[in-house]
């Protein structure tokens, strides 16, 4: 199995993780209607039989719920984990006290004694981003973070993010961000090279684009949920040809999942790419990925027709 280095000197993983934004969270997603805590048990099982260690959680996924999932289900079982979470500034979290209360409630919803990777999640005001990498800073001098990331920084905020972790002795582990083949901004704006050049690993989140790159939507069976109908609805009607395509590439490989081109996609971009799993199946899907890969002549005609 190829493997992915977190940041320059972290353990590796697979090349696919598990996003758990959906477990727990019933606002965006149906958690306790379609799907609840025994399918997503199974999916995260699946996952780390497979060799897929690597979760990425936050405490805003289900207002604290998905953390606590992902810390119950790791604690139950005896494979090799990799925990990733997120710290969400808002608004009135205007003191850098702030940041160390919001570790010490991952942690406990986590029930670890220290988390693998701690990440801000966005780069919102009011505080500057290098107030909470400083405070991140000084929750690693502590023993209670291992690694730092960040999540939806631009190229100037990596270079910032950077400098401020320079002046700490660290260094920015991740950077994690929207990227699919429905997704491929940072390949324009210099996020990815900036990345490459400073060994900060990629993480993509939404490599499925939420389902759209998985052939299961189209303009007459847009998602049943109004807010991703809304986000992604427009984008329905032009995917025929990519889908065709993507089709074409399964069929070639093994009559593969189309989920599992997209995953390609993103691993052979050198990316880690985290789709969602809400059941067993979703999981050994997604997992599958790992055991083949796009040709040159795949990932050619898969970026001239998404590009």
């Amino acid at each position: 199995m190829q493997l992915i280095q977190i940041g320059h000197n972290g353990p590796k993983v697979a090349p696919i993780g598990i996003g758990t934004w959906a477990w727990g969270d019933n606002l965006f997603w149906s958690y306790g209607a379609d799907y609840g805590e025994a399918e997503l048990k199974a999916a995260y099982d699946t996952s780390l039989a497979a060799g897929v260690s690597f979760t990425d959680t936050a405490e805003i996924y289900g207002m604290g719920r998905s953390e606590s999932l992902v810390g119950k289900f790791a604690a139950d079982n005896a494979g090799e984990t990799f925990i990733a979470t997120k710290f969400f500034p808002y608004p009135w979290r205007v003191l850098r006290s702030s940041l160390p209360r919001a570790i010490r409630g991952s942690l406990q919803r986590l029930g670890v004694p220290a988390i693998d990777m701690y990440q801000v999640h966005w780069p919102f005001p009011p505080r500057s981003l290098g107030t909470w990498l400083h405070a991140i800073a000084d929750a690693v001098e502590a023993g209670l973070v291992k690694q730092i990331g960040g999540s939806n920084l631009g190229p100037r905020q990596v270079e910032l993010a950077i400098r401020v972790l320079e002046s700490r002795g660290l260094r920015l582990a991740s950077n994690q961000f929207s990227y699919s083949l429905l997704a491929r901004k940072p390949e324009r704006n210099g996020l990815l090279q900036v990345c490459k050049e400073n060994q900060i690993t990629v993480i993509a989140y939404s490599p499925l684009a939420q389902g759209l790159l998985t052939g299961k939507y189209g303009p007459k069976n847009p998602p049943r949920d109004i807010s991703r109908r809304v986000v992604n609805g427009s984008k329905l009607g032009s995917l025929a040809p990519l889908l065709a395509e993507m089709q074409r590439i399964a069929a070639a490989h093994g009559d593969k999942p189309l989920s599992q081109v997209a995953l390609n996609w993103c691993i052979a971009k050198g990316a880690l790419a985290i789709p969602g799993a809400k059941n067993a199946k979703q999981a050994e899907q997604n997992a599958g990925a790992l055991s083949w890969s796009l040709s040159e002549e795949d990932m050619a005609s898969l970026d001239a027709l998404s590009a």
